[in-house]
């Protein structure tokens, strides 16, 4: 690991167990109150801490609490603070970190199709992984505005089709992708294709008797804590040496 910086890490939401693993890694870490979020950053940004962690159950109300950067503020959740004489700005580590761990799988995305499927800003955390060179994309949503707002998002070039994901046209849509990738609820029965490959972010889904691969998103979470510390304290951590640690923090 790189040497860890003086100033303390603040912890939101986090329990103490997360503070001591922390400071085991040689980071200084300081549970902060996770209420009044607003008076929070202030106090951490006076305190000169060098930026916060947030657990996920605090992730929506760190969003209004500090500035957000494009891709935390189309989600509605931050899960890192960096701490500046400019202010308290906010990062979703996870919607990059997803495209880390695609591309440490090994999976080959470029000129394939995906399907991105899920409900509310979730979505957003797949959008970053149509810059690995995905050639068509489907977006299947709660419903097709919905979905079409998020695929204002994407790069020009990409063939983007909205849906409903309750849409039975959903399972055309599927035929089409090489990639599908559950960000929040449940797939469709019959959905999955011994064609397809399936990342699942919930943890939740089962492939089942479908033949269908699923994509190893086992490094996602050190992935993920890696980009967090980067944003919180400027320091680069290998996400190999995290494993452990992002497990407690989880």
């Amino acid at each position: 690991m790189s040497t860890p910086p003086d100033a303390p890490l603040a912890l939101i939401g986090h329990s103490p167990a997360a503070a001591r693993a922390l400071r085991t890694a040689g980071l200084i870490a300081v549970e902060v109150p996770d209420e009044n979020l607003g008076a929070v950053m202030q106090a951490c940004r006076t305190l000169r801490f060098s930026g916060a962690l947030v657990h996920g159950a605090r992730e929506g109300a760190a969003a209004g609490a500090t500035d957000p950067d494009a891709s935390a503020r189309r989600i509605g959740r931050v899960d890192a603070v960096a701490f500046t004489a400019g202010g308290a700005h906010g990062t979703y580590a996870l919607a990059d970190a997803l495209t880390d761990a695609v591309e440490a799988s090994g999976y080959a995305a470029r000129g394939a199709g995906a399907l991105l499927l899920g409900s509310g800003g979730e979505l957003a955390r797949a959008l970053p992984l149509v810059r690995l060179g995905f050639t068509t994309v489907g977006i299947a949503a709660d419903s097709v505005p919905d979905a079409e707002r998020f695929v204002r998002d994407l790069p020009a070039g990409v063939r983007a089709f909205p849906v409903s994901r309750f849409d039975p046209a959903l399972a055309a849509l599927a035929e089409r992708a090489d990639l599908i990738v559950l960000t929040g609820g449940t797939l469709p029965p019959g959905l999955l294709q011994p064609y397809h490959t399936l990342a699942d972010l919930t943890g939740r889904a089962n492939p089942g008797a479908s033949g269908a691969a699923t994509l190893d998103l086992r490094l996602l979470p050190a992935l993920r804590l890696s980009r967090q510390l980067l944003h919180a304290t400027g320091q680069r951590y290998r996400p190999e040496d995290l494993t452990d640690l992002a497990g407690v923090l989880a």
